[in-house]
C-alpha cells in the first residue's frame, strides 16, 4: 500500500500555519505596553494594540490573537501575519546604530547568500536595473525614500524599527548593473535572518508591481 505524500506547497502551508499559531501564544503571553515600547506599536486599550508595516496599519487584538487591516476590509496574508507576530516577540527595543549591514552580516547569511540573491537582488536588476530611477518612484507606494548610498538608492521602514536600504548600480560596457539591500546592523534585534529573507522578498514584489501604476 503506497504511502500518499504531500505536495511541497502542502508542507510549506502547514509551515506556516504551526509557525503562525506558535508565534500567537507567545504574543498572547506578553505585556501589551512593554511590547509596544520595545517594537513601536500604538496601545488602543486593554486588548487592542495597532502596527504600522509596509506603509499600512494593522489592529491586533488579544488575548485571541487576530489580526487585521486597520482601514480595510482585505484578507491579510498568511506570511505577513507571522512576520508582524514574529517582530513584535522578537523586538528588544535597541536603539539604531546608524551602521548598514549586508546580507550575508547576518547569521547564516553567507550560506543562504545565493538563495537570498536569487529571490531579491535579482528581480530588483530585472526590472529597475536599466532605469534605476523607477526604484524611489515605486517606494514612494511603501513610503519610501531616497538615500546616500550606489547610484540609486531608497530606504523603507518596513516596521518603525526596521529599516531596508536598496541600492542600485548603474552598469555600463563593462559591468552588469550591481545591487544589494541593506540594515541596520541592530536588525537581528527585530527579526531572524529568515524572516529577514521574506520581508525582502516581499519588499521586492511589491516595489516591481508598482511600476505598472507608475
Amino acid at each position: 500500500m503506497e504511502t500518499q505524500r504531500s505536495s511541497p506547497s502542502n508542507v510549506r502551508e502547514q509551515g506556516y500555519k504551526l509557525a503562525y499559531e506558535l508565534a500567537c501564544e507567545q504574543l498572547a503571553s506578553m505585556d501589551m505596553e512593554e511590547l509596544c515600547s520595545k517594537s513601536g506599536a500604538q496601545y488602543v486599550d486593554f486588548n487592542k494594540i495597532t502596527i504600522d508595516y509596509l506603509n499600512q496599519s494593522y489592529l491586533i487584538t488579544f488575548p485571541n490573537i487576530e489580526i487585521s487591516l486597520k482601514d480595510s476590509e482585505a484578507e491579510v496574508l498568511l506570511k505577513d501575519k507571522i512576520l508582524i507576530l514574529h517582530y513584535l516577540t522578537l523586538a528588544k527595543g535597541t536603539p539604531a546604530t546608524d551602521i548598514l549591514i549586508a546580507y550575508k552580516q547576518l547569521q547564516g547569511g553567507a550560506s543562504y547568500f545565493p538563495a537570498f540573491s536569487q529571490r531579491t537582488i535579482e528581480p530588483l536588476l530585472n526590472h529597475f536595473g536599466k532605469q534605476p530611477e523607477l526604484l524611489i518612484k515605486a517606494a514612494a507606494k511603501l513610503a519610501g525614500h531616497e538615500a546616500d548610498y550606489g547610484d540609486v538608492s531608497v530606504t523603507i521602514n518596513a516596521f518603525k524599527r526596521v529599516p531596508v536600504t536598496l541600492a542600485l548600480w548603474r552598469g555600463d560596457d563593462e559591468f552588469a548593473p550591481r545591487g544589494s539591500i541593506l540594515f541596520d546592523a541592530n536588525i537581528s534585534d527585530y527579526l531572524s535572518t529568515e524572516d529577514v529573507n521574506v520581508l525582502c522578498e516581499t519588499i521586492t514584489w511589491k516595489l516591481v508591481k508598482g511600476i505598472s501604476s507608475l
